[in-house]
């Protein structure tokens, strides 16, 4: 059994002390949520700033980035961390995408399954230096420049998790999309309050000294 446990994302100069007190207590990760304020940037902090900590988005936002923008972001946390980043990515729902972030909306659980195969490509093509051709219906990945490619990790490419796609028919695509993408997936409450939650990791709320917050 693993615990993991939120950290404080409404200031940054308070995500290192948090996590290296968390990391003392014996908690096995943090999970940040995508909420108020962005998920990855209390983990860059984190990564640098811990040993052995899990560090997970729970979630990110799909279809608000493109599949480069995660591939990046993913690659240089995988980097810092040395090899603890896990990125999870939700759908949200149609009226947050159309609404707050202003991207069209389409069926989830395809699309879902979509950008997950185009990071996979991505991350693959930088590590291998296989040409980047990924086509898919919703994302198209075809160019990479060497400019562009960083350097190879020293170990593997991030794992990476699919929350469940919140749309009334979300318990039939579930079991549709986990047999059509190899990424396991957990389910993430919209409010972002705490749950995250899958076959070896429970969530237990961070308890530590008020100084820290």
């Amino acid at each position: 059994m693993k615990l993991t446990t939120g950290i404080p994302l409404q200031d940054l100069n308070s995500v290192a002390g948090a996590a290296q007190q968390i990391e003392a207590t014996g908690y096995s990760g943090i999970t940040t949520q995508e909420n108020r304020q962005d998920p990855f940037l209390p983990l860059a902090v984190a990564a640098v700033n811990s040993q052995t900590l899990e560090l997970a988005t729970s979630i990110a936002i799909s279809f608000a980035r493109s599949p480069m923008v995660f591939a990046n972001i993913g690659w240089d946390l995988q980097r810092a961390s040395g090899g603890r980043f896990v990125l999870g990515l939700g759908s949200q729902v149609k009226g947050h995408n159309e609404r707050r972030f202003s991207v069209p909306w389409s069926a989830p659980a395809p699309r879902m399954r979509d950008m997950v195969r185009a990071i996979k490509a991505i991350w693959h093509s930088w590590q291998t230096g296989e040409r980047l051709h990924y086509e898919g219906e919703h994302y198209q990945v075809t160019l990479m420049t060497p400019n562009y490619v960083p350097e190879p990790l020293h170990g593997p490419s991030p794992p990476h998790y699919a929350s469940r796609c919140w749309t009334r028919n979300a318990r039939r695509r579930r079991p549709r999309m986990r047999r059509r993408t190899p990424s396991p997936l957990f389910d993430s409450a919209l409010s972002g309050a705490g749950s995250h939650a899958h076959t070896h990791q429970r969530y237990q709320p961070w308890r530590g000294p008020k100084t820290v917050f």
